[in-house]
């Protein structure tokens, strides 16, 4: 991609994600993302209605009257995006590409992150991983990530959640919010998702297309696997064709429904033609 294209993608993705943050997001974040705890900020005298169990004895002791804790919201949290850059990621044939969509749904996660102070980190990943950028906070930090994003060349084609996974869970001590955004065109990673939900809060994001679910009915096509490089012709007016790439299609879907289920992860899907912003909504209220 050249340069001026790409900076023109990463503003028009800045623009409306921040626009949706700022408008949208920014409050229901907040709500459906706790942080660590609660600490002690300072004490106060005591006023009718506060809870009894928050009396300083010491200080009320030494002043003769009583005086409560007073305790604060440990805030900052770490966010981690864990993305797919395979190149199943890289296809569409609705308003965009999946890796485009990710790329927003980021854009959102970030922006909405730095505006509470939270810091967030990047895991690119493909069947190994490509790119790791450490939590940071700052708004430069969060373009960077749309960047790569759009501009990605994977070293492999291929997808290995498992291995992302893995490799998540030991350069990443500190309990996070992990939001997996993929199009889960995988399986075999129910057991490390399992594990590592619990330490983290882990969130499947499925970013899919309509031509992951179906085949269109335009007859005799030279198609190729852009993981494998396998290249053929099929008649995608055969209704055995069609049924077995329909049933693929169901055994991914299935297999993410009942990795995450199992884990007592949170998923939601979202289809590349599809508006993103209520599924969020709808995401964080629930949480919230």
């Amino acid at each position: 991609m050249e340069v001026s294209e790409l900076l023109k993608k990463v503003r028009k993705i800045e623009i409306k994600t921040k626009g949706l943050t700022n408008h949208i997001f920014s409050g229901e974040y907040h709500s459906a993302f706790k942080g660590r705890g609660m600490s002690f900020s300072e004490v106060r005298e005591y006023q009718y209605g506060d809870d009894i169990r928050n009396i300083d004895w010491n200080v009320t002791a030494r002043f003769g009257h009583p005086y409560v804790k007073i305790f604060e919201e440990e805030r900052e949290l770490t966010i981690m995006l864990l993305i797919d850059v395979s190149k199943s990621s890289f296809i569409g044939t609705q308003n965009q590409l999946k890796n485009e969509t990710i790329a927003e749904i980021a854009g959102v996660l970030a922006f909405s992150a730095i505006q509470n102070n939270d810091k967030v980190g990047v895991l690119f990943f493909s069947d190994s991983v490509e790119m790791f950028i450490p939590p940071k906070k700052g708004k430069s930090h969060i373009l960077r990530i749309i960047r790569e994003i759009l501009n990605f060349n994977p070293k492999s084609n291929k997808t290995n959640i498992s291995v992302a996974l893995e490799n998540f869970s030991n350069m990443v001590k500190r309990k996070s919010i992990a939001f997996v955004l993929s199009d889960f065109i995988d399986e075999n990673y129910a057991d490390e998702l399992r594990h590592i939900a619990k330490k983290h809060d882990v969130i499947g994001v499925k970013v899919y297309d309509q031509l992951d679910m179906e085949l269109p009915n335009i007859g005799l096509l030279q198609v190729c696997d852009v993981e494998s490089g396998d290249a053929k012709w099929i008649d995608t007016a055969d209704k055995q064709t069609q049924a077995t790439y329909k049933e693929r299609a169901n055994f991914y879907d299935k297999n993410f429904d009942q990795s995450f289920m199992k884990a007592g992860a949170d998923k939601l899907k979202i289809k590349t033609e599809q508006s993103y912003v209520h599924i969020l909504m709808n995401f964080f209220k629930k949480r919230a």
